[in-house]
C-alpha cells in the first residue's frame, strides 16, 4: 500500500483484510513490526485523536514518528502560489512539504478545506496540490472531503458491535453546531456506511442538504453492496428502527463560503441537539456514534453522551487500531 486516501480506493476485500488486521494486532501485538521506521505527520489543522492515535500506533509496532504543525513547531507557511514572501511567513509550502516528507518512510498530511468555493474542494484541490509535493507513500489525515482513518474505525466499531450491515439501518444526523464546519466527515461517513450495505438516512433541516455528487457515489456503494440511501427532514421517519446514529454538524451547502447566511440559517436549528426523545422510534440498543469533539449539550445532550447507547470512547480507540492496520500495511510490516 503506497496510498491511504478514500476507501472508495479498496475493494471489499482489502477493507476487510484491513479490519481483520487491525483487530489481530489488538489481540496479537507486534512490538517490533516496524522497528526503524519513521513517520512524518503534517499539520495544517488542529487535531487530538488524529495526532494521539497515530504517535501510540507507530509506537505499539516499534517504529517512531514526529509532528510539524505550524501553530506548533514552524515560523509560518505560505501555501499561495507565485506570492512574492515579504510578509509574516518564513517558508512555503512547496519546500516545507517535499523536507519533511524525506525525514520519514511515510507521511500523513491534515488539511480541512479552505470553505469558500465547494466546487473546489470537492475536487481535493488543496489536497491534491500538496501530495503532487511528494513521492512518499502518504496517508490522508483528513482533507476537504475525505476522512478514511475515521471511516475505517467506524467501520470497526460497528463490526465490533454486531450492528449488521445489509439490513441494518444507519442514520447520519446534522447536529446544530455554533459554527460551520467541513464537509469531510459527513460525506465520508455517508459513503462508508452505504458501502457497508446499510439502509442509511441523510437526516438534515432544509439549506444543509449534502451535495448531490456526494449523495450520488454513497448511493451507487449501496446499491453494489445491497443497501439504499434517502434523505430526510422528519426526525420521526428517519429514525424509525435505527441500529446508529451518528451526529455531526457540517456547513450550509445552500450558503457555502457564506459565513453571515449559514449563521443565519443554523441559528433557527439550536434544537437539533440529539437527545433521549430522539431514539423514541429506534431500536432500543440504537447506538450514538460521533467522531469527536463533541460539544456536550449542542451537538448531544449529557444523557445521552454518558449513557449506554454511546459508543465514542471504543470508537476513537479503534482510530489506533484501524491505523496500526494501515500503518502495518504500508510501512512493511509481515501480514
Amino acid at each position: 500500500m503506497k496510498v491511504f486516501n478514500d476507501l472508495a480506493d479498496f475493494s471489499n476485500d482489502e477493507i476487510q483484510a484491513l479490519l481483520e488486521l487491525s483487530n489481530r494486532l489488538d489481540a496479537y501485538p507486534e512490538p517490533q513490526a516496524l522497528r526503524g521506521k519513521v513517520l512524518s505527520l503534517l499539520f495544517l489543522s488542529p487535531s487530538l485523536r488524529t495526532l494521539a492515535s497515530f504517535q501510540a500506533a507507530m509506537t505499539r509496532l516499534g517504529g517512531g514518528s514526529f509532528v510539524i504543525s505550524p501553530d506548533m513547531s514552524i515560523h509560518g507557511l505560505e501555501t499561495r502560489p507565485g506570492i512574492v514572501m515579504d510578509g509574516a511567513a518564513a517558508e512555503h509550502i512547496r519546500e516545507a512539504v517535499p523536507v519533511i516528507a524525506s525525514y520519514g518512510d511515510a507521511i500523513g498530511i491534515r488539511a480541512f478545506a479552505e470553505r469558500k468555493n465547494l466546487e473546489k474542494d470537492m475536487a481535493e484541490q488543496e489536497f491534491a496540490a500538496l501530495t503532487g509535493l511528494i513521492d512518499t507513500p502518504y496517508i490522508n489525515m483528513e482533507s476537504a472531503m475525505n476522512h478514511p482513518c475515521q471511516n475505517l474505525a467506524d467501520w470497526k466499531t460497528m463490526d465490533d458491535l454486531d450492528i449488521p450491515s445489509n439490513g441494518g439501518k444507519f442514520v447520519l444526523s446534522w447536529a446544530y453546531h455554533p459554527k460551520a464546519l467541513p464537509l469531510a466527515v459527513p460525506a465520508s461517513t455517508l459513503y462508508t456506511a452505504a458501502r457497508r450495505g446499510m439502509d442509511v438516512t441523510v437526516l438534515r433541516p432544509e439549506g444543509f442538504e449534502l451535495p448531490e455528487p456526494l449523495m450520488q457515489k454513497a448511493s451507487e456503494a449501496a446499491a453494489a453492496n445491497g443497501g439504499s440511501v434517502t434523505e430526510s427532514d422528519d426526525r420521526s421517519e428517519a429514525m424509525e428502527g435505527a441500529h446508529v446514529i451518528y451526529a455531526k454538524s457540517w456547513s450550509s451547502t445552500r450558503h457555502y463560503g457564506d459565513r453571515l447566511k449559514d449563521q443565519e440559517l443554523r441559528n433557527e436549528l439550536v434544537d437539533w441537539c440529539v437527545d433521549e426523545p430522539w431514539f423514541d422510534n429506534a431500536r432500543d440498543d440504537c447506538r450514538f456514534m460521533h467522531c469527536l469533539p463533541v460539544r456536550r449539550g449542542v451537538v448531544v445532550s449529557e444523557p445521552v453522551l454518558d449513557g449506554p447507547r454511546s459508543v465514542v470512547i471504543p470508537e476513537a480507540r479503534n482510530r489506533m487500531l484501524a491505523q496500526m492496520a494501515v500503518l502495518h500495511q504500508m510501512l512493511g510490516g509481515t501480514s
